[in-house]
């Protein structure tokens, strides 16, 4: 994808927290230290359930005088709901305003876009630097900004490619709501947990994971030898169910492995099957298992 390549990302939605407890709110909430977010800054994290299971993952940056959140458009109201849930007497707003805000990925750029982002935020991909910059724009200027600044749209397929030859998942494309551990989606290689902050919901049983090496399983990209498997087709070695396919395109994917068994194929050059596709394992450059 060429450097000056930008990729409107209609499936994402804007939340918008305000007022003088937003941050203490959140911080009290997600999987990350909120405190670290600044001026192009944003930090990923997570929402979990008390059993340290995901709920929804979001990008958290500075929005005016609040945060917002970049997550999921189609689960964006169910976000907005389970954060209500623990509002209670916080000092905190929440609104969705995807209606008037669009992202856009600028998958392509290293170092830190200039152009006028009025009304709107700016902010490196916390997750890994190849995946670029994001860019919150009021919805009417986005065309008329981005090409004045010299991108050119591309298709989201073209972005969607990227991340699934870097391994990255796609919220709960890639991991299944209420059953999910983090560590096991490779939050903590991707910058989205923070051992040290403190408190969250969900934190002790992904604490106690971390520090007893409990991950049997991993999230990991594959590729893919014929049609893409739909999601959830059990992945095979041999005779023995090893995991699941989330998503895939074009002859990548992403697959929850039995970490054993990908060893194992990787080691004997035997693939793993899902339906009538073979799939390859592959250890992304960043990861950790």
């Amino acid at each position: 994808m060429c450097d000056e390549a930008y990729v409107v990302l209609g499936d994402r939605g804007v939340v918008l927290l305000e007022g003088v407890g937003a941050h203490g709110f959140l911080q009290d909430l997600v999987s990350n230290d909120v405190t670290k977010v600044s001026v192009n800054t944003a930090v990923y994290a997570a929402l979990l359930n008390p059993q340290g299971k995901y709920l929804h993952d979001f990008f958290v940056f500075l929005f005016g005088d609040g945060l917002a959140l970049d997550c999921e458009r189609d689960r964006l109201p169910d976000l907005v709901r389970r954060l209500s849930i623990y509002r209670l007497r916080a000092e905190v707003t929440i609104s969705d305003v995807t209606d008037r805000f669009e992202v856009v990925a600028l998958p392509g750029v290293r170092s830190a876009p200039i152009f006028d982002h009025g009304g709107g935020a700016l902010f490196a991909d916390p997750r890994l630097r190849d995946l670029g910059w994001r860019v919150v724009l009021p919805r009417s200027e986005v065309e008329n900004t981005l090409s004045s600044a010299g991108y050119v749209r591309c298709e989201v397929d073209a972005f969607d490619d990227l991340r699934l030859s870097l391994g990255i998942p796609d919220g709960s494309r890639d991991m299944l709501v209420d059953k999910a551990f983090l560590l096991e989606s490779n939050f903590e290689e991707l910058n989205g947990v923070d051992f040290d902050k403190g408190c969250y919901v969900g934190q002790e049983n992904t604490a106690r994971q971390k520090h007893r090496g409990t991950i049997r399983r991993r999230l990991m990209p594959v590729d893919i030898e014929g049609p893409v498997p739909a999601p959830d087709t059990p992945i095979r070695f041999g005779s023995i169910d090893v995991g699941s396919m989330c998503s895939g395109h074009a002859g990548k994917g992403m697959a929850m492995l039995r970490l054993e068994y990908a060893k194992k194929a990787s080691e004997t050059g035997q693939p793993l099957t899902a339906g009538d596709a073979l799939l390859t394992p592959i250890k992304p450059d960043w990861a950790q298992y």
